[in-house]
């Protein structure tokens, strides 16, 4: 207890209870003011009730006792602020010579936890200079890695943590895996072990342990949370393989087994997984459905994402099988069903792997599968594939050399008239075009003498733009600006990559505000009453009969309202065209998806929708 307070003890003038208090900001000690940092109390008279303390941020601050008391929180002598303001010297040496320790004890100092960002608050600066903390702090972490006495996370938002207790390295992992809540931790734990699993060269026991917890809790997922629960046993077999002490119990679950049990929902499990981990779940697919591996591979292709398509198409190359996906490609992209990965896959690989699938076929899929995306409600799934489109230079002119003259044309014609495309990149686009056919240049003159025309919609299809403008502009687009913030706050821009995707983002977004923009600046609504049935026209009822006597029914609606399951079709849409102006006996075209070939119709009837 400090001097003066012994005394004032001993002449009963305070009791022991406020001597206690008194003491914590007696001259000599440490305390942290939550605006002006750590700071030592460098004098006090207890006759005015005065302290002056000198603090970080404030030097020689002077305060009154209750009030430093009420607004200061007590630091301990060996705490890293307080070291900081004793022994900042030493902290530097500390932070050059073991940065493990300094981060150790800065840790110990915040109850164990911290985030990266309040790390570099309290080092950046004072303890390292702050033009050097970006590479001081790379080596650390690779250092703290190393050394497993802190669990150092992937993402910089989340909290570094103290382990608790001397634990080696290898017992380190072991607890971070035992630590896990759920499947997606444990396989990032097991990775994670999977990664220096030579440090368990004299424990393997440990590990033997863990398969037993592997196996129980896949055993109890795989309905729930099938995807986790394959990676989960595909990194438990990827150890099993690196160990040759470890092995398959008898009634162990199998990775194969859960595949061929679960092949209905495999697609949408898979995708979301790393690469890496969908590889090895591919490679045991020979082993899960024996001769049918092929089919089952080509058959979930389309609906794996961007990631599962490229290890789907290497696996399947090195094999020899991709003769195979070959065929299951060039019919996709006949019929006009090839998924957005898989034609961004392949206008990527079209002088590689490729090859024998890229064509004519390959460009109209490419505009059909936008066409349909853009006109239907809901998120965009065609977001790669449009900026494919655009960042490749010389896919256009490769999609068009490929053309005779016609189709190049027809090709030609069909961007021009894409609502994907604002009006510069269209231009920008049929740019290419023409520069690899010329002959394609009279569609851009024609087009230039067009005037636009309204578009025609329902004022439900209206209400619907109107109500996704507004998201975007009150939601959608301040909350990217936020992301990008953020991002760009983790540093190091040329490889963070949540500061590109929030920029991918951010151009996604101020494209489809542009898009909207214009589509509502363009639109009339309507209810479609008293809709002219004498012909075909917008807000018409058309019965159609092929010769084999099937009939059809097509309900001619707005730009925006097309729902083929329901037989509705957008005017603007290839069947909306091929029926307007029509009338009762007329003969029209229309194309079959499913075949992808031309079927001749007659008008039946017509009739009003809205009467």
């Amino acid at each position: 207890m400090h001097p003066d307070l012994q005394k004032l003890l001993e002449a009963e003038r305070i009791n022991e209870a406020v001597a206690e208090r008194l003491d914590k900001v007696a001259p000599g000690s440490f305390l942290l003011h939550k605006s002006w940092g750590a700071g030592k109390v460098v004098s006090w008279d207890l006759a005015t009730k005065k302290v002056t303390i000198d603090f970080e941020q404030s030097s020689g601050q002077v305060m009154d006792l209750q009030f430093a008391m009420q607004k200061t929180e007590a630091l301990a002598d060996d705490d890293f602020r307080a070291r900081k303001v004793e022994e900042l010297e030493s902290l530097r040496e500390m932070s050059k010579a073991d940065p493990v320790a300094l981060v150790v004890l800065l840790l110990e100092s915040h109850g164990g936890s911290m985030t990266v960002d309040a790390l570099e608050g309290e080092i950046s600066g004072a303890v390292v200079e702050a033009k050097a903390f970006k590479k001081w702090w790379e080596a650390t972490k690779r250092a703290l890695r190393e050394n497993k006495r802190v669990v150092v996370p992937a993402r910089r938002t989340e909290a570094l943590t103290l382990r608790s207790g001397d634990l080696t390295p290898a017992q380190a992992l072991v607890a971070d895996f035992e630590a896990a809540r759920d499947l997606k931790g444990m396989s990032k734990a097991l990775d994670a072990i999977a990664s220096d699993v030579a440090l368990f060269k004299d424990d393997v026991d440990s590990l033997k342990g863990l398969l037993i917890v592997i196996d129980e809790t896949a055993k109890k997922g795989t309905r729930i949370h099938l995807g986790p629960a394959l990676e989960l046993l595909s990194l438990r077999d990827s150890l099993i393989g690196s160990v040759d002490e470890l092995e398959h119990a008898d009634e162990s679950l199998r990775l194969a087994n859960v595949l061929l049990a679960e092949e209905a929902r495999l697609s949408e499990e898979i995708g979301a997984l790393p690469s890496a981990r969908q590889r090895a779940i591919y490679e045991v697919f020979p082993e899960a459905f024996g001769d049918r591996w092929v089919e089952m591979l080509t058959t979930i292709f389309d609906s794996v994402g961007s990631r599962g398509v490229s290890e789907i198409a290497k696996l399947m190359h090195e094999k020899g099988e991709m003769k195979a996906l070959e065929k299951h490609l060039v019919s996709a992209t006949a019929r006009r069903s090839l998924g957005p990965d898989a034609l961004v896959w392949v206008a990527r690989e079209r002088k590689g792997m490729a090859s024998e699938v890229f064509g004519p076929d390959v460009g109209a899929s490419i505009l059909a599968l936008l066409e349909t995306d853009h006109l239907a409600d809901g998120p965009r799934t065609t977001t790669r594939l449009q900026a494919q489109l655009g960042d490749d230079k010389t896919l256009l002119a490769d999609i068009v050399n490929s053309m005779g003259a016609t189709e190049a044309r027809n090709f030609g014609r069909r961007l021009m008239e894409c609502p994907t495309f604002n009006e510069l990149d269209r231009k920008s686009l049929m740019a290419r075009v023409i520069k690899a056919r010329p002959e394609t240049g009279e569609l851009v003159s024609g087009e230039t003498k067009k005037r636009v025309e309204a578009l025609v919609v329902s004022w439900e299809s209206l209400e619907r733009k109107q109500t996704e403008f507004d998201d975007l502009i009150r939601n959608r687009i301040p909350q990217n600006t936020k992301d990008i913030s953020i991002a760009r706050s983790y540093g190091d821009l040329r490889e963070n990559f949540e500061y590109k995707s929030a920029k991918d983002m951010q151009k996604m977004l101020m494209n489809r505000k542009g898009e909207l923009e214009k589509e509502i600046d363009l639109a009339r609504g309507t209810d479609f009453k008293g809709a002219d049935a004498s012909a075909a026209n917008i807000g018409t009822i058309v019965t159609v009969k092929n010769a084999a006597g099937d009939k059809v029914v097509h309900t001619l609606l707005g730009a925006w309202d097309s729902d083929p399951e329901k037989g509705i079709v957008s005017y603007l849409s290839e069947a909306g065209a091929s029926l307007l102006a029509k009338v009762v006996g007329d003969e029209i075209e229309i194309r079959d998806h499913d075949s992808d070939k031309m079927v001749v119709w007659t008008i039946e009837s017509i009739a009003p929708f809205n009467p």
